[in-house]
């Protein structure tokens, strides 16, 4: 591990602290479980979890659709589809969420709205807004980000609160379309930063609840004279894209009030000769002191990364008892496939990872890093490899998804993977040659859905898609600023199209939801999830394509709507089994949260792409 250094900026720290926008005194709801769901992943560990326990397996199969909330504005004159992934807040009986043009209070017992705040300059995040209880005086807030800017509104009207930053924003001036964390009085923003982004670099950075002012940011890329700066070789660290904390949600461990930064791959990700070395802090889990932005630690998941395989959700924090001692944990997932098990306190793997010896690359001028880390437990949460026998049969689905997989395969050529970590090919002048099949590839393995803890049996629950991408790297076209750039064929993913439906070329499972028991580091069940509809009944559960997670409920019951056969399931969390099912018209591309309502009733809810659906029994 790095020396614990300070790798921030002091900015309006001392204007910030002197209007007490770190105060301690905060009632802050974040922690408690009192039924409701104040924050995007339901606590500050980010587990997913809730002790309501009303709905149980005996009587989940009564569950009805109680009401539903359109996300759309079809009075305009050019409706846009919402295409939401938002998971509502509920805080002191209150339901809050943006839709595709506003913010919202509903009431949520019924999805009667209370008040609505036009978002007239581009939209508000799809993905959720967060609460502030107040503090002094100044009333509880609203916060959502609509582009560049971060805004605070009234939480009982609606209102814009111009007490907050300039009449009521703070810009940015980097992208960020997620959440806002807020903990004690500080906001924690992201960055979404792809290339040719306005704003350019993409550090997380903190605000003060009370005012706006900026507290600290965190230099994701190491400056001159800090710690990781030599990982990156020559001057490749200057004005580098990537490296940038895009999470739809932050964790925070309140006991020691550390931060969890999950940092993206560097930009571009496919080439890179132009920054040798391990290219710290990219693709790492930082974590600092969330009132100071002061690092104490981090753990690289993927040294120089090639392929866009960042941990795409923060860590979940756990307590973990492994061979006879009890360790604050954190698991983090990347889209590698592998699931990390750490040490909070120090950063180091639980149950250990091996630096173990990966294909290198033959692109010119490339230099990939000749290990990487592979946990040792568990095993991978998705497929990492491929071989010729992989490919899919008309045993497995049907004889014209075969045959369509067996002529993609011929379109590319000989197809070349060298599993886990599998390097691009290269293409000289625009020959023929080797095609890479990545797997997981560039939207496989887990994703931004995070990982469920269940603190009844230990278990972690990870949902994984099984997608492999194709591609190459050729020479750029001249006066391109790289001398090569990642290509392949259209689209570049290891699957075909039929009747609509995406169909990947591997045998099945094409997604799969993993049990993880921390007190051992074993996998305790991992099954396919999703159907796909149009094979034999006896063919159809092959897993499906997804990036959503899953809610735990104290009654041992797994929610989750992820997969894109557009179904709503409960599962029995210990074993696995599917036990409820619920048809949606569209997808539930988001994670589920839970809340018990004034009426005394548990309720469960789902976005499904353009519309809210609650759920209880009658």
């Amino acid at each position: 591990m790095t020396p614990a250094s300070r790798i921030f900026s002091t900015g309006a720290v001392a204007l910030a602290l002197l209007s007490g926008a770190c105060s301690q005194g905060d009632d802050n709801p974040v922690t408690s479980d009192n039924g409701e769901w104040p924050v995007y992943r339901g606590n500050t560990a980010g587990t997913g979890y809730s002790s309501l326990d009303q709905i149980t397996a005996s009587n989940v199969n009564d569950l009805e659709v109680v009401w539903t909330y359109s996300l759309r504005n079809d009075a305009v004159e050019t409706p846009r589809d919402p295409n939401s992934q938002v998971t509502p807040i509920v805080v002191d009986g209150v339901m809050y969420l943006p839709t595709v043009d506003r913010v919202v209070a509903i009431d949520p017992l019924n999805g009667a709205e209370l008040w609505s705040h036009s978002v007239p300059l581009n939209a508000p995040s799809r993905r959720g807004v967060s609460y502030w209880p107040g503090q002094g005086g100044v009333s509880p807030r609203i916060f959502y980000t609509a582009f560049d800017r971060l805004v605070a509104l009234d939480a009982e009207t609606g209102q814009l609160d111009r007490e907050f930053g300039e009449n009521g924003m703070v810009s940015l001036g980097i992208p960020y379309i997620s959440v806002p964390f807020v903990y004690e009085g500080v906001i924690v923003v992201g960055a979404n930063t792809p290339r040719g982004a306005i704003g350019g670099i993409g550090n997380a950075r903190a605000f003060s609840a009370l005012n706006g002012a900026k507290l600290w940011e965190f230099s994701s890329v190491p400056q001159p004279g800090e710690p990781g700066h030599d990982t990156w070789e020559a001057d490749s660290w200057a004005g580098r894209l990537g490296a940038n904390a895009w999470p739809f949600y932050f964790t925070v461990d309140t006991e020691r009030d550390q931060l969890y930064i999950p940092l993206a791959s560097p930009i571009p990700f496919g080439y890179g000769g132009d920054r040798a070395g391990a290219n710290l802090y990219a693709n790492s889990v930082v974590a600092v002191d969330i009132h100071s932005g002061e690092y104490d630690w981090h753990f690289q998941t993927i040294h120089h990364d090639l392929w866009d395989h960042d941990p795409p959700a923060p860590p979940t924090l756990f307590e973990v008892t492994y061979e006879g001692r009890t360790v604050p944990a954190l698991g983090v997932t990347t889209k590698s496939g592998y699931l990390y098990v750490l040490n909070r306190e120090t950063g180091e793997p639980v149950y250990g990872v091996t630096e173990t010896p990966v294909a290198q690359s033959r692109v010119p001028g490339e230099e990939t890093f000749p290990t990487q880390p592979i946990p040792d437990k568990p095993a991978p949460m998705a497929k990492v490899s491929y071989e010729p026998g992989d490919l899919v049969t008309a045993a497995d689905t049907n004889a014209e998804h075969a045959a369509a997989c067996r002529e993609l395969v011929q379109s590319v050529g000989d197809i070349y993977n060298a599993g886990p970590y599998t390097p691009w090919t290269y293409r000289s002048g625009g020959s023929d040659g080797q095609t890479t099949l990545l797997f997981p590839g560039l939207a496989g393995g887990p994703n931004w859905g995070g990982i469920a803890h269940n603190p009844n049996n230990g278990y972690v629950y990870v949902f994984a898609a099984d997608l492999g991408t194709l591609g190459w790297m050729e020479d750029a076209e001249p006066g391109f600023d790289l001398p090569y750039v990642l290509s392949g064929p259209r689209p570049a993913g290891f699957n075909v199209r039929l009747d609509g439906r995406t169909m990947p070329c591997q045998k099945p499972p094409w997604g799969r939801l993993t049990a993880v028991d921390t007190n051992t580091g074993d996998i305790a069940w991992q099954i396919p999830l999703g159907i796909t509809e149009g094979l034999t009944v006896d063919k159809q559960r092959t897993g499906r394509p997804g990036r959503a997670g899953a809610l735990i409920t104290g009654s041992n019951l797994l929610f989750i709507a992820a997969t894109d056969d557009n179904r709503f399931r409960a599962l029995n969390a210990s074993t696995g089994d599917i036990i409820w099912e619920d048809v949606m018209e569209r997808r539930g591309n988001a994670n589920p949260m839970t809340y018990l309502g004034s009426d005394g009733k548990q309720y469960v809810v789902i976005t499904a792409t353009d519309v809210i659906r609650s759920y209880a029994l009658p």
